[in-house]
């Protein structure tokens, strides 16, 4: 897949991304936002991006600059994560769509496309469940349609975990990052990405419960075109389980990519992403 020429990519000619807090039933949702520098005017039809867990909608930035410039990229960070507030009580992947649809409805949005990265990406098929006819197309990548044995796996030891006194969590964190990740990101974005997951706090596992407890055989209930994005992370497996449950959609192997997608390689996910959305 050809990727943009240097020009077209050129961060001078991207929108800026900028942020902002709305209401959802869980109290304030901090959402990135980019548009096209003239005001949004005949653009395509806006985005919605939802991130893995523990991350937040940053880990978008780099993708909105370049998808920014044809249409609005909104990249909010979930509750509970990044800056937005955390519910109450731990919830469920449908909770989680339920308040991504909340600020669906303030924003008017009649018809929108919706991406999401594991976690996001249940409950980005949730909201395509739910809403078949705000939701347009849809995109999914490492997408943790778990089996039994994966499950039982993250019960035992969930991610990520509790902090420690003499402060050996962090070294804790990074490794099984750089486990899971199978190809192994800058030391910059792991650096980002684990700080990002220990800001999330004590409760940044809740994210991944979700997920865990989330029955895969609903995804065979989405029925807009999918695109299913699969790189080498701990996810590659899961994500062609849910190549079975979604036998019509579009599958892209990334297979020179490994955790972090979206931070490592935003130009050839845009682009994939933009000819599947065109």
């Amino acid at each position: 897949m050809a990727l943009r020429s240097r020009a077209n990519r050129d961060t001078g000619t991207q929108p800026p991304v900028r942020r902002g807090y709305f209401e959802c039933r869980y109290g304030q949702l901090h959402v990135h936002n980019a548009m096209p520098r003239g005001g949004g005017f005949e653009e395509g039809t806006p985005l919605l991006c939802l991130h893995e867990t523990p991350q937040s909608g940053r880990m978008f930035n780099g993708i909105q600059g370049i998808l920014g410039r044809d249409r609005s990229v909104y990249a909010p960070d979930l509750p509970g994560y990044g800056e937005s507030d955390a519910p109450a009580v731990q919830p469920t992947i449908e909770d989680y769509a339920a308040a991504m649809g909340d600020f669906l409805d303030t924003m008017r949005l009649r018809q929108i496309d919706v991406m999401g990265c594991q976690t996001g990406a249940l409950v980005a098929a949730e909201l395509a469940i739910t809403r078949p006819a705000q939701i347009r197309r849809v995109v999914l990548a490492a997408v943790p349609a778990l089996n039994d044995a994966e499950r039982a796996e993250f019960s035992r030891s969930p991610w990520p975990g509790p902090p420690s006194e003499d402060g050996s969590h962090l070294q804790r964190e990074w490794r099984r990052a750089a486990a899971a990740a199978k190809r192994l990101p800058p030391a910059e974005i792991m650096a980002r990405r684990v700080a990002t997951m220990l800001y999330n706090g004590a409760n940044a596992s809740w994210g991944m419960h979700a997920a865990v407890r989330y029955p895969a055989q609903r995804l065979g209930l989405v029925t807009q075109s999918a695109l299913l994005l699969r790189s080498e992370d701990e996810f590659w497996e899961p994500t062609r389980r849910a190549q079975e449950l979604l036998p019509k959609a579009r599958v892209l192997d990334l297979s020179g990519y490994g955790a972090g997608l979206c931070e490592t390689a935003p130009e050839a996910v845009a682009d994939a992403v933009t000819a599947f959305l065109r």
